[in-house]
């Protein structure tokens, strides 16, 4: 089975990734992980983000069992990665990357902005979160808050709102829901709460 999550950042759909994954005894890939990987690399090396020739060497190397969620979730590091997500050869290879994972016995969920719609057109199940750009400021903030990093609610907002419209707005794999996709509105929910809606809309998509 291959369920497939994709929205805006901080709206939950990697915490629902995690947890599906989980409930279901499958494996779990955050493809952001895999753009943060590639642009921390750069970013480490003083390299420059948009030399997509470089980007895709990067990737090449990249192991996907061994990406460090603590260390690539700096705010940073997530801009860096939103930059260089527009790069058409740096994502070819990476969606290469990601099917393999995704197609892999017993199956994954996957998370991230187009794999409903790019990455695996095919999944079983598609779930589009959302939550108002208010809410995720406000989670995003206390997240870093709670690691110890200095967040300034009025800069999250700015910077997701900003994120929010590049990824939208790009010529390659924009963020979208897929036709087929199921919503998830978090915006008014607790993760036990969207949990259960999504474990809803999973079994209920198997059901039919």
């Amino acid at each position: 089975m291959i369920i497939a999550i994709d929205g805006p950042a901080a709206s939950g759909k990697g915490t629902l990734a995690r947890r599906l994954a989980d409930h279901y005894g499958l494996r779990h890939l955050d493809t952001g992980l895999t753009y943060r990987a590639v642009a921390a690399a750069l970013l480490a090396r003083g390299l420059p983000l948009g030399d997509e020739a470089v980007a895709v060497a990067t990737a090449r190397n990249l192991d996907l069992s061994r990406l460090d969620r603590d260390v690539l979730s700096a705010h940073e590091i997530g801009e860096a990665a939103s930059r260089i997500a527009v790069l058409p050869g740096l994502r070819e290879e990476l969606v290469r990357a990601q099917r393999r994972f995704a197609q892999e016995p017993p199956g994954a969920v996957l998370d991230g902005r187009d794999i409903g719609t790019v990455v695996c057109p095919d999944a079983d199940v598609k779930l589009y979160v959302v939550a108002s750009a208010a809410e995720r400021a406000r989670r995003r903030t206390q997240e870093l808050v709670s690691k110890g990093q200095d967040a300034e609610y009025a800069r999250v907002l700015a910077d997701l709102e900003r994120r929010d419209q590049r990824d939208a707005g790009r010529a390659v794999a924009p963020l979208k829901p897929a036709d087929d996709a199921d919503l998830l509105d978090t915006s008014e929910m607790d993760i036990e709460t969207a949990f259960k809606a999504a474990v809803d809309i999973v079994d209920s998509v198997h059901a039919r």
